[in-house]
């Protein structure tokens, strides 16, 4: 079983221990071990020192990437009222429940297509396609299956996106937040004053947005796979 799963970026080098400078250059290496996606990020020093050598001939090498940490701000910022795209894609990863799999996906390609997540990798594991989405100002990793959507499922799913962004999920009181307390922006065209007034969902979902992620350039270490997108007329 592919287990998806969240996996914050950590606050200091996993090699040495020392702590992540605001804006400090750091190297992700995302390996499975077991079925287990386990990521491991590490400063400059130590990539260089112990890991860039044989790095991609690590027992079960995904892939690799790096990045730019931010510190998380000095004082916690409000709670969200009310679910966005992101925490409710948040939640659902967080339950692994197949039957939520469209929806992760669906989610996770229109975050894609408003650049507020980014695909790292892509990668096959037991037949299926596997994204690697990262969250550019957290650092959080997103691994969302393919769920294979043909264009007679994509109405319903379009339907319990939308209901889930405007009612959340049965139970659900509290959106989920990233582990370092930052909130997640939502594009300013996404929630205008009279969808509020109204209490509309903050997000649309079309068919444009929800057949294919964007075609993204494959990581150097991650294989070159290509899927031709169904075209929704």
């Amino acid at each position: 079983m592919i287990d998806w799963n969240i996996q914050s970026r950590a606050h200091h080098c996993q090699a040495c221990e020392q702590k992540f400078a605001d804006k400090q250059a750091y190297h992700t290496v995302l390996c499975d071990e077991k079925h287990e996606y386990q990521r491991m990020d590490v400063c400059e020093p130590c990539w260089e020192a112990q890991f860039s050598d044989g790095a991609k001939d690590r027992k079960g090498f995904i892939s690799h990437w790096q990045g730019v940490y931010h510190a998380p701000p000095a004082q916690p910022p409000e709670a969200i009222q009310k679910d966005t795209a992101e925490t409710l894609l948040r939640k659902l990863t967080e339950l692994n429940d197949p039957k939520h799999a469209a929806t992760c996906y669906i989610l996770a390609v229109m975050l894609e297509r408003k650049r507020l997540l980014k695909i790292q990798s892509q990668f096959r594991q037991d037949g299926k396609r596997i994204f690697v989405y990262e969250q550019p100002k957290t650092g959080d990793i997103f691994t969302i299956p393919d769920p294979d959507l043909q264009l007679d499922q994509l109405q319903q799913v379009q339907h319990d996106v939308a209901f889930l962004l405007e009612h959340g999920l049965p139970g659900s009181e509290t959106p989920a937040q990233p582990a370092d307390g930052t909130t997640q922006e939502t594009p300013a065209s996404d929630e205008t004053s009279d969808e509020a007034a109204n209490d509309q969902p903050a997000e649309t979902v079309t068919a444009e947005a929800v057949t294919e992620p964007e075609a993204t350039a494959p990581s150097p270490d991650s294989p070159d796979e290509t899927k031709e997108p169904a075209s929704a007329s």
